[in-house]
C-alpha cells in the first residue's frame, strides 16, 4: 500500500483497519506545494477505496504539522490532474488564478471532507493558514500540547485562508480574533473552543492517536459512514458550503485588489509584519 514515486507523501498501515498518511516534507515544515496535495489526494483515494481500511490518520514528519502554502512554489498545473470541473487553468488574468485555487485548494479540501471513511488528523508543532487546510477537513484531531493553530494572511490583504470554515472550527468571536490579530491560537484554547478532540504530551501523540483510531476501526463501515454523513448533512444545513464559497469569492476580491495597488496578489509588506509577530 504505498507509491514509490511519490515525493512528499507517505502511506503505511500502522494497524488492522487503519491506514495513515504522513506529510513528508519537513526540511520545508510541511509547505504544500501543488504536488504535495495531488499526492496527498491520491494517498487518500487509495486508503479510501481500500476495503481493508476503516479509518485514515494524517500525519506529518518533522518538527512542524504545516506551515502553509510554499509562497516560493510554481504554480504550473501541467503535470497535475484535475478532478473537479474547473478549466482555464491558464487563462489570464484573475480566471486563471481563481480557477486554480479553486481546484487545488477548496476543491480537494472539500473533497477530503466527504471521505466517507472517518479521518484523524495527528498534529503537533505549528499549523499555520494552508495547514489548517490539511488540518479541519479532517473529523478528528488529536494534537500535541505543543501545537498551535495561526491563520495570519489578513496582513497579505486577504481575508483568511482558501478553506473558510473559520467560524465553524472556532466560533464566530475567536475565529475574527484569529484572523484580525494574526496570533496563534494553543492547543488548550483549540480544546476549549472544540477545535480539537484531545490534547496529549507529543511523546504520546502517536500512541494516542492510533488507538483512537483503532478503536473506531472496530464499528462497522456502514455505521461509520453513515454516522460522518449525518453530522456533515448538519453542517450543510448551517451553510458551510455556501460559506467557503463566499468567503473564497472574497478572497479572489482581496487578491484583485492587491494586484492593482501592489502589482502582487498579496500585500508585500504583511511578510514583515508576519515575521515580526512570530
Amino acid at each position: 500500500m504505498a507509491d514509490n514515486t511519490w515525493e512528499h507523501i507517505r502511506i503505511e498501515r500502522p494497524s488492522d483497519r487503519v491506514a495513515r498518511i504522513t506529510l513528508a516534507r519537513p526540511e520545508a515544515a510541511n509547505a504544500q506545494n501543488y504536488q504535495m496535495l495531488s499526492e496527498l489526494n491520491e494517498a487518500f483515494d487509495e486508503a479510501a477505496r481500500d476495503d481493508e481500511v476503516r479509518v485514515i490518520i494524517l500525519a506529518a514528519d518533522g518538527k512542524h504539522f504545516s506551515a502553509g502554502h510554499d509562497l516560493r512554489a510554481d504554480t504550473d498545473m501541467s503535470d497535475i490532474d484535475p478532478l473537479g470541473t474547473w478549466c482555464c487553468f491558464d487563462a489570464e488574468g484573475a480566471e486563471g488564478y481563481m480557477a486554480k485555487e479553486a481546484e487545488m485548494y477548496v476543491g480537494l479540501c472539500w473533497r477530503w471532507r466527504n471521505i466517507p471513511k472517518p479521518t484523524i488528523a495527528q498534529v503537533h508543532g505549528k499549523v499555520i493558514a494552508g495547514g489548517l487546510m490539511l488540518m479541519w477537513p479532517m473529523d478528528l484531531v488529536v494534537c500535541s500540547d505543543d501545537a498551535t493553530f495561526s491563520d495570519p494572511v489578513v496582513a497579505f490583504g486577504v481575508n483568511g485562508h482558501e478553506y473558510f470554515t473559520h467560524p465553524f472550527e472556532a466560533g464566530a468571536r475567536l475565529a475574527k480574533e484569529m484572523l484580525f490579530t494574526g496570533r496563534s491560537i494553543t492547543a488548550d484554547e483549540a480544546l476549549r473552543c472544540g477545535m480539537v478532540n484531545t490534547v496529549v504530551a507529543r511523546d504520546d501523540l502517536e500512541s494516542t492517536t492510533l488507538a483512537m483510531a483503532e478503536r473506531i476501526a472496530q464499528r462497522p463501515m456502514i455505521g461509520l459512514t453513515l454516522a460522518k454523513q449525518s453530522v456533515n448533512n448538519t453542517l450543510d444545513q448551517m451553510g458551510m458550503y455556501t460559506s467557503i464559497q463566499s468567503a473564497f469569492a472574497l478572497h479572489h476580491v482581496g487578491h484583485n485588489h492587491n494586484a492593482r495597488v501592489h502589482g502582487m496578489i498579496v500585500d508585500p509588506a504583511g511578510a514583515q509584519v508576519i515575521r515580526d509577530e512570530a
